[in-house]
């Protein structure tokens, strides 16, 4: 295929951006959506051009890093699939692609297509810490936990952190985001000390770096694990009922 790009190009976080075309050529059907700008940014090289800065590393879909706003969609038209595990199958030769980085507020351009994702990362922290003397680790099969309980903390541990809940609400909310990270921890038996702080803390923390969540569900459409906006509802739960026990 022949395929033309539409790149955002922003030298530094407060360089001026702008959009730039190339001509991607000879792209083969099972390409990643990366390996073919990994083609592209060789070519580039070879030009004399600076290749485009973009962000990746597992490349399996398990890490987030890649992620990339593609013709408007928060990593591109294939539900439940990451930047990096994106086939060009999914386009036709003569095809224009527009490829930017996630926009929200709480995402600074750091070059091109890559942000800086560390408000994320300061939410985790909030909430990411015991207080209790637990002693040394148990083996796994001494806690029982319910089946259920189980499965629904490894839906919600499936969680990426990627970003792409925030770059597709409008609000650039972290809500789907939290809520993940909140509950595979509040849903066992090993998450209970720290339950309503932990809560709190994140929730609180999100609030001063996100915007507040109006249940558009963009967040889930978006989401390369497709985690289910239920998750909210359980953190907005675990929430009331943390301020409450708070006041006590």
């Amino acid at each position: 295929m022949d395929l033309t790009l539409r790149v955002w190009r922003q030298a530094g976080p407060e360089a001026p951006g702008r959009f730039e075309t190339y001509q991607a050529t000879d792209v083969k059907e099972d390409m990643s959506f990366l390996e073919m700008l990994d083609v592209l940014n060789e070519r580039l090289a070879a030009e004399g051009t600076e290749p485009i800065a973009f962000e990746s590393d597992c490349r399996e879909g398990i890490c987030g890093a890649c992620g990339v706003m593609i013709n408007g969609q928060a990593h591109g038209p294939q539900r439940g699939t990451a930047t990096c595990q994106l086939h060009m199958r999914l386009y036709n030769d003569g095809d224009t692609i527009v490829v930017e980085p996630f926009r929200a507020a709480s995402f600074p351009i750091v070059k091109d297509l890559v942000v800086d994702r560390g408000a994320l990362d300061r939410i985790i922290a909030a909430g990411g810490y015991i207080t209790v003397p637990a002693g040394s680790a148990p083996d796994a099969n001494l806690i029982p936990v319910p089946k259920d309980d189980a499965d629904l903390a490894m839906d919600a541990a499936a969680c990426i952190g990627c970003g792409a809940c925030v770059a597709a609400c409008p609000n650039g909310a972290a809500n789907l985001f939290t809520a993940a990270k909140v509950a595979h921890l509040n849903l066992l038996p090993q998450g209970q000390p720290e339950r309503d702080g932990r809560t709190e803390h994140m929730v609180d923390t999100m609030e001063s770096w996100f915007g507040s969540c109006t249940s558009h569900r963009e967040c889930e459409a978006a989401c390369p694990k497709e985690i289910s906006i239920d998750f909210i509802a359980m953190m907005n739960r675990d929430y009331l009922r943390a301020k409450l026990h708070s006041r006590r």
